[in-house]
């Protein structure tokens, strides 16, 4: 077995080991709905949103997520920087976060998602 079969093994049994670190989430990207697909989504962090002169929203802030997934669970089709992806909020729940993609990487089929979202 090769290096590459065996960190292609262990994105599932290890990385994305529902029982230890992911849970199932449904997510919604580019027109298709992925349900219940193990993620890692960490890192919830709120910092104050840059305003410009002519912008005058107060009171929001930048949330940003940090998103593990396997390439093989959406389709094999890697989320593009620039785009919006939607996440439930939970295990198994029916609302959802839309989040902009700032950061797309792909290393040995597992997919790290840096996103960001506008929260009050």
């Amino acid at each position: 077995m090769s290096f590459r079969d065996m960190v292609a093994a262990d994105i599932h049994d290890v990385f994305l080991n529902t029982a230890e670190f992911a849970e199932h989430r449904t997510v919604r990207y580019d027109g298709k709905t992925y349900a219940d697909i193990p993620v890692v989504l960490n890192g919830l962090k709120q910092s104050a949103r840059k305003q410009s002169v002519s912008n005058h929203d107060q009171g929001l802030y930048v949330v940003t997520d940090v998103m593990h997934v396997a390439l093989s669970d959406i389709g094999g089709i890697q989320p593009e920087k620039g785009c919006i992806i939607e996440v439930n909020t939970r295990e198994g729940g029916l609302f959802f976060r839309r989040y902009y993609i700032a950061l797309s990487q792909n290393t040995v089929g597992m997919i790290r998602l840096e996103l960001e979202a506008i929260d009050e």
